[in-house]
């Protein structure tokens, strides 16, 4: 896995210290390994984000980029659109448990992630809610 938005600046601020072009597969919990460990109570979902963004929602958000960037749409994590939502109470669990076992394995579950980008929670539209600038943005 690689990590190619880290800069030194990053590197000082956040503390990161494992090599970024080549990170080892217990160097980084992936979103969907982090909600599936959050839910069943192993890890503490507030240890997962970054700045202000971090807890449940944030987790749940990053399992649908995931989706996407499997169906080839890498999207920024200020970008919001479909089953985002910053309110935990209203994050879809059992959708999001689905995700999270299909991004588990993505080669195991290619046609299931390549059929459920299909569903208008995950499918990127042509335009998405920069959460950063507060506004609409072509996707």
């Amino acid at each position: 896995m690689v990590d190619a938005q880290i800069d030194e600046r990053q590197r000082k601020q956040f503390g990161i210290t494992i090599d970024t072009l080549d990170v080892k597969r217990d160097e980084f919990v992936i979103a969907g390994d982090g909600w599936r460990r959050t839910r069943s109570g192993e890890l503490d979902a507030r240890n997962f984000g970054v700045l202000n963004m971090w807890g449940a929602w944030f987790i749940a958000s990053n399992v649908i980029r995931d989706v996407a960037a499997l169906n080839n749409r890498e999207m920024l994590p200020w970008d919001v659109w479909g089953g985002m939502t910053q309110d935990k109470d209203k994050l879809d669990t059992a959708f999001l448990d689905r995700l999270a076992a299909l991004t588990h394995d993505p080669d195991r579950h290619f046609d299931a992630l390549r059929e459920v980008y299909l569903d208008p929670r995950i499918a990127v539209p042509r335009t998405v809610f920069n959460a950063v600038h507060n506004r609409p943005e072509a996707a």
